[in-house]
Order: C-alpha cells, then structure tokens, then sequence
C-alpha cells in the first residue's frame, strides 16, 4: 500500500463501478464532456435539503451490509458511495426498472429531480463539513466510442452529481489506462486499478463513483502505549495483534446482554466520527448485524453521554472487493441485471433488438487505522473534557474480538462507511 502524506488516522477509499452492457450498440459519436464542480448552492436551495429523504442512504446501507454478511470475514462498504452510483444510473431507467431501482433506494414516490437535488446538496454538505477532515467524492462516466447517449441523461449527472463524460475507443489498452488513471487520482493512489483488459465488446458505459476520507483523531493515541495482545474470534486466537490504548473521557455507549459502543470523532469540529460497537461475549457479531436498522442506530446515537474509560482497539488495515449483482437482485433489482426486460430507455435509445441492462456492479474499499492525529486539536479537546468528569464508574472496553464500525457525519447523519473486522492485519 502506498502511504499518503501527511499524518493520519484513518484513510479510506470506496470504488462502486457499474458496467452497462448494450446487445447491440449504436453508431452516433459523442463527444467527451468536460466535468462540472459542485459550486456551493444558493442559501435558499441549501434550505430545501431534506435530511429525511437523506437518511434513505443509511437504511440502503444497513439492508446491503446484512446481504454480505455470509462468513466471518473482514468486510466494509460505502453506503454513500453505493448510493450514489445507483442514484446516476437510475436516471437513465424507465418503467419498471426505475420502479425497482427507487424501491430498493427507499425513494418509491419521490419525484427524481427532487432525488436528484438532495443528493447533489448531500455530496456538498458532506465535502464541506471540516476543513481538517478530507472527504471527496468524485463520479464520471466512461462510454464506447460511437454510442448515442440521451443528453438528458448526460445533463443530469453533470448537473447534480459533477460527473464527467468521456467517450473512449474501448478496444484499446489506452482506454483502460485512462479509465484507471482517473481512479488512481481520485483515490490517492490508494487503487489503482480497477478495469482490467480487454473490455467486453458489448459494454457500453461504466458508471464510477470514488470515495476518498482522511482524518486525524481529534485526541490521538499514543504510539508508545500501543501493545500487542490477543484477538479472539470464534474458533481461534490471534496473537501478536497491535492494540492501540487510549485512557479518556469518551462518548460511551454500553447496553446489557447487547453490546459496548464508543465514538471517536475527528478534527476539530468534531462533527465526523468512528462509532465501534463491541457486541459482549454472548452474543454474536452476526446477530447484532441483524439487527440494525435506521430507527435502531437513531435511538442508539442519541444515548451516548460522556463517561471516563480505559480504550484499547486494533490498529488494522483492509482491503475488500465484492460483486454486488446477487445481493441488489435480492433487494429487489433483479430486472435492471436481465437482458431482456431491464429498461434503460432514458439512457441510450436503441434499434429493435436492442437493449441496455447492468451487467455487473463491483465495490472495493480500503481502510487503515492507526494512532497518529492532529496534535493541537487533541490538546484542546482534552482541555474542554477535564471540566465535565463523570461520577460513574471508568469503563474498559477492551476490543479484543469481532467487531462493527462505521464512519458517520453529524451534519447530514450520513453514513459514509460501514464493516465489521473479524481479523485484525
């Protein structure tokens, strides 16, 4: 992994790649679009955001995140980057298919220019949040040489989600080193690849989006109380494992017979933050995982209150790949994937005998966690927590087993990220 610069916390990087496949394509050449950046909105349209409507992301993530929990393995998406992707691609469905792709987003009966907007006002809310936490979002589209793409479908993914269009002959190896130079670049250098050569003939379009996040503990741990212990999982233990340690006033969280929680926000404002949650020993990281859902997550972000401790938690880096073809079937896009009845007529129009359909849908995402933070910030927060210790108890929250995590912003009550770690690397 190549290390960016700088000191961090956390650096993760989601790709969501969609691919279009078309029977028979078309012969009308397009030219390549140049990208359009997200300026900031009018006071009057940041008003209208709808932060209900927003929330749609969170419970998309959570349905999507107990889909891939089969095996006890490392796993992290994007709610957001996932979202996103699909929000792009829907406004190139029609009939039935736009009906499943808007039920499987939670956005059944909601207009999609309205869609379209909040998400446009969601990805710049989320940009601006901290000036000393690092979040881009950057979508583009890539399609074959002489295909005729609707300009209407073209205009709003320039318009609400600065997604760039590019025409590429995708016979070449070029096409593919571009394709991937532009995830290179949007990532960090984090991935650098992830079209591979040759392109199947019959694809049309690849719908990317890429999530980048770097931030520094607000309060950092100390490299030098960092020590190795043992990490159980179901059926073995893990020896050698770094545990950061951290003896603090927290935002603690502990529910009996359930599981023990804590927030770890980032930057000065505080506003993004890690919440671990450790189910107790009884209780399985599969069954907690069942259980989640918006109305559940909201409950719990409003009960956590300040409280001494004593932390320790895995430093860990991961990498995952997952096709997300079956499990969207499952949630109710199977037509979008048939290459017969999925209708993408708001996209591409097409000669009898034709027809666009999702042919895959990959998502890859990388995290590392580690001690380091921004020194000043941690030296004010401890200043305005030493004036609020309370009376109970400190509490030990040893991370010593499988756990889940995600990556949540106050402003927007988004949730960028979300996995569960069953192996600490």
């Amino acid at each position: 992994m190549r290390k960016s610069k700088g000191k961090k916390t956390i650096s993760l990087v989601v790709m969501c790649l969609l691919l279009l496949s078309l029977l028979l394509v078309g012969c009308d050449e397009v030219e390549a679009d140049l990208p359009v950046e997200i300026s900031e909105p009018a006071p009057e349209v940041l008003e209208s955001f709808d932060q209900e409507l927003a929330n749609k992301s969170n419970q998309f993530g959570f349905q999507m995140f107990q889909q891939l929990m089969e095996g006890e393995e490392n796993k992290m998406i994007s709610p957001t980057s996932m979202y996103t992707a699909l929000a792009m691609t829907m406004n190139g469905a029609d009939g039935e298919t736009r009906e499943a792709m808007a039920k499987t987003l939670e956005v059944e009966g909601v207009d999609l220019e309205t869609f379209n907007l909040n998400n446009k006002l969601r990805q710049y809310l989320l940009q601006e949040a901290d000036e000393e936490v690092t979040l881009r979002i950057a979508n583009s589209l890539w399609m074959r040489e002489g295909i005729s793409l609707n300009p209407a479908f073209i205009h709003n993914n320039q318009q609400y989600y600065s997604a760039a269009a590019n025409a590429l002959d995708f016979s070449t190896e070029e096409a593919v080193e571009r394709i991937n130079q532009w995830v290179e670049d949007s990532t960090e250098g984090l991935i650098e690849e992830i079209v591979e050569y040759p392109i199947d003939p019959q694809t049309l379009l690849f719908l990317i989006n890429a999530v980048y996040f770097q931030g520094d503990w607000t309060t950092a741990f100390d490299p030098d109380k960092t020590t190795e212990e043992a990490f159980y999982r179901s059926e073995e233990t893990l020896k050698g494992i770094s545990f950061m340690n951290r003896q603090d006033e927290f935002l603690y969280l502990e529910k009996e017979e359930a599981f023990q929680a804590i927030r770890l926000p980032y930057g000065e404002k505080e506003q993004m933050a890690m919440y671990v949650f450790l189910p107790w020993k009884e209780r399985s990281l599969e069954s907690f995982v069942d259980d989640l859902s918006t109305e559940q997550w909201e409950e719990w972000k409003n009960q956590f209150s300040r409280r001494e401790g004593h932390l320790k938690l895995p430093r860990f880096t991961m990498a995952y790949e997952k096709s997300l073809k079956e499990a969207l079937s499952r949630m109710g896009m199977e037509i979008a994937f048939d290459p017969t009845q999925a209708d993408f007529s708001e996209m591409v129009s097409w000669e009898q005998g034709e027809n666009a359909f999702i042919s895959d849908i990959k998502h890859k995402s990388f995290i590392e966690v580690e001690e380091t933070g921004t020194e000043a910030a941690a030296v004010t927060s401890v200043e305005v927590r030493v004036t609020s210790m309370p009376i109970e108890e400190p509490f030990q929250m040893v991370v010593n087993r499988p756990f889940y995590f995600m990556i949540h912003d106050e402003g927007t009550n988004e949730i960028l990220f979300m996995g569960m770690v069953a192996e600490p690397k």
